[in-house]
C-alpha cells in the first residue's frame, strides 16, 4: 500500500472531459424526457403542466450543489468517515419505519420528508455503502484474501440492511446493495470459490425471498408472461413492451408518445427508459445504453489509474460507484425492455426524483474527486504522466 501522505487539497481540480461529456448528456437527456413524459401529469396534480419539470429543476440544482461540496471534500475524509457513515444509514433505515416520521407511497414506507423534498433512504445507503465497502477492503486486503471470516464479516452489517430495507419493503435496493459490497470484495481478491459458495447462497435467498411472498412471486410470474394477464399483473409491462413496439427505428417524436398518458404506470420514474424508446425509438435507446456503457468503463478506467498510484481505497471507491452505475441502470432498461422482472429501481441520473438525482450528483461527484486527486498525484510524479495521460 502506498505510504505517501494523501493530498489534502489539490493544486487545480482535474476535470475529466470524458465524465462531464458522459454525466451532462444524461442529466440533460434525462431531464428532458421526464417533461416529456410528465407534462399532462402537472397539469392534473397542479394545474400545471411544468410542475415536475420545476421541481426536476430544484433536484439537479440542490444535486450540483451537494457534488460541489462532496467534489470539495479530500478523500481520506469520507475514508476516516465511512464507518460512522454507513452506521448512520442504518438509522435512518431505522427512523423511515418509525411510524408517523416515514412517508407511505404506494404500499412502500421508503422516504424522508425533509423541507418538502422527500429522500429515499436507501438511496443515501448505496452511497456510504460504497465508501465503507471501500475502506473495509482497503484495511482488510490480506484477509478477504485468504479467510472466509474476512469475507463474511461486512456482510453481516449489510445483512442487517438488507433486513431493514426489506421491511420497507424495498427487495431492489437490498438487492444493489448487496451487489456492491460483493462485486468490491472480488475486485479486492476475494477467492473464487468462496465468493461463488456466497453468491449461490445469497441467491438461493432471493430466490426463496421470492417464492414466500406473493406479490414478488406475481411479479415473476407477470415477466414470463406478461400477455395472460395484461389487465392486471402484466399491465406495465405490456405497455412498457407497446412503447418499444411503437418507436421502431427513429421513434414517433419527442412529445408525441400516447403511452405515457395515463397508460404506462411511473413513466417519468420507473419506466422513462420506455417513453425513451417510444419518442425516440431504437435511436434514442442505443444512446443512452451507450452513455451508460461508456460512463462505467471510464468509471473503471479511472478506478485502475488509482490502483496503479497506489491509492487503493480511492481505486475501490471508482469500482464501488462503477458497479452501482452498471447494475442498477442495466436493472432498469432490463425492466423496461421485459428481460427482468419488474423492480422499482431508478435510471441513474435521468428519472424523476429528488433523493436519486441528489445522491446520483453526488456519487458522480465522488468520482471526479478520485479522478482529480489521482490526476494530481500523477502530475508530481514524472514517471506516471505518461501513463495518466494513455488512461
Amino acid at each position: 500500500m502506498n505510504k505517501r501522505a494523501k493530498p489534502s487539497r489539490i493544486g487545480r481540480f482535474h476535470f475529466d472531459p470524458i465524465l462531464i461529456v458522459v454525466t451532462t448528456s444524461l442529466l440533460l437527456m434525462g431531464y428532458v424526457m421526464v417533461a416529456s413524459s410528465s407534462l399532462h401529469l402537472g397539469v392534473k396534480i397542479s394545474g400545471n403542466s411544468f410542475y415536475y419539470p420545476i421541481r426536476q429543476t430544484l433536484h439537479i440544482g440542490l444535486g450540483l450543489f451537494l457534488g460541489t461540496c462532496v467534489a470539495l471534500t479530500p478523500i481520506h475524509v469520507w475514508e476516516k468517515a465511512g464507518q460512522w457513515l454507513f452506521i448512520g444509514g442504518l438509522l435512518l433505515l431505522v427512523i423511515v419505519l418509525i411510524p408517523g416520521l416515514g412517508v407511505k407511497v404506494n404500499g412502500s414506507t421508503r422516504w424522508l420528508s425533509l423541507g418538502g423534498l422527500r429522500i429515499q433512504v436507501s438511496e443515501v445507503v448505496k452511497y456510504f455503502s460504497i465508501i465503507y465497502m471501500a475502506g473495509y477492503v482497503t484495511r482488510h486486503h490480506k484477509s478477504i484474501r485468504e479467510s472466509a471470516f474476512g469475507l463474511i464479516k461486512p456482510l453481516i452489517l449489510f445483512s442487517v440492511a438488507s433486513v431493514l430495507l426489506l421491511m420497507e419493503p424495498d427487495f431492489g435496493s437490498s438487492v444493489v446493495i448487496l451487489v456492491i459490497a460483493m462485486g468490491i470484495m472480488f475486485l479486492a481478491g476475494a477467492r473464487l470459490s468462496q465468493f461463488i459458495m456466497l453468491l449461490s447462497f445469497v441467491g438461493l435467498l432471493a430466490g426463496l425471498l421470492v417464492y414466500f411472498e406473493p406479490y414478488r412471486m406475481k411479479r415473476v410470474t407477470s415477466f414470463m408472461d406478461p400477455w395472460a394477464d395484461p389487465k392486471d399483473t402484466g399491465y406495465q409491462l405490456v405497455h412498457a413492451l407497446i412503447s418499444f413496439g411503437r418507436g421502431e427505428w427513429t421513434g414517433v417524436g419527442l412529445g408525441s408518445g400516447i403511452q405515457k398518458l395515463f397508460y404506462l404506470p411511473e413513466a417519468h420514474t420507473d419506466f422513462l427508459f420506455s417513453v425513451i424508446a417510444e419518442e425516440l425509438g431504437l435511436v434514442g435507446v442505443l444512446t443512452v445504453i451507450g452513455l451508460f456503457s461508456l460512463l462505467v468503463w471510464r468509471t473503471f478506467q479511472i478506478g485502475m489509474a488509482a490502483e496503479k498510484a497506489g491509492e487503493q481505497f480511492s481505486a475501490f471507491i471508482a469500482y464501488g460507484l462503477g458497479i452501482w452505475f452498471g447494475f442498477q441502470s442495466f436493472v432498469n432498461m432490463g425492466v423496461n425492455m421485459g428481460i427482468l422482472p419488474t423492480k422499482g429501481l431508478t435510471l441513474p441520473l435521468m428519472s424523476y426524483g429528488g433523493g436519486s438525482m441528489m445522491i446520483m450528483c453526488c456519487a458522480v461527484a465522488l468520482l471526479f474527486r478520485v479522478q482529480s486527486e489521482v490526476a494530481e498525484i500523477n502530475a508530481n510524479t514524472p514517471k506516471e504522466r505518461s501513463k495518466w495521460s494513455s488512461v
